[in-house]
């Protein structure tokens, strides 16, 4: 089944609150297997010249795609067809212990490649006292919609 196509450009409310923790950004680095000391000793993070530990340019995926809109069942995704097609993050600053962040995710396109359907959303995450952070655009396809 296509996906609804009222729901392109439909933004969604902000998420909860999410708090950045050194643990969290330890665990990530762990599982994606970085050993970069920026993202677990504080002392290394200072001598780069940030205020605490910094996440990996890839973390943002851990809240990004949260947003409960996408499971709307108006929407049609069969999240059991879904495969991963492509991510990418724009940056204004490194995420940081510390930060407590929202994602306002909004969908910018849905279109049918073949038998798929291809769906693009933009997140936009900010702190809670809304300075930018950064804005994830994660591309997904749907298999024989």
């Amino acid at each position: 089944m296509a996906l609804n196509r009222d729901f392109i450009g439909r933004s969604f409310p902000p998420s909860e609150p999410y708090e950045v923790s050194r643990v969290k950004i330890r665990e990530f680095a762990d599982a994606i297997g970085d050993r970069n000391p920026v993202y677990r000793d504080r002392e290394a993070a200072k001598a780069a010249g940030y205020p605490d530990v910094i996440a990996p340019p890839t973390f943002p995926i851990v809240v990004s795609l949260g947003n409960p809109g996408l499971a709307d069942p108006d929407l049609g995704l069969n999240y059991a067809m879904v495969v991963h097609g492509e991510q990418r993050f724009e940056y204004t600053r490194p995420l940081r212990a510390g930060d407590v962040i929202t994602c306002t995710s909004t969908i910018i396109e849905i279109r049918s490649i073949g038998n798929n359907e291809k769906m693009v959303v933009e997140t936009e995450i900010a702190t809670v006292e809304g300075e930018p952070v950064c804005k994830s655009y994660n591309t997904i396809v749907e298999r024989g919609a």
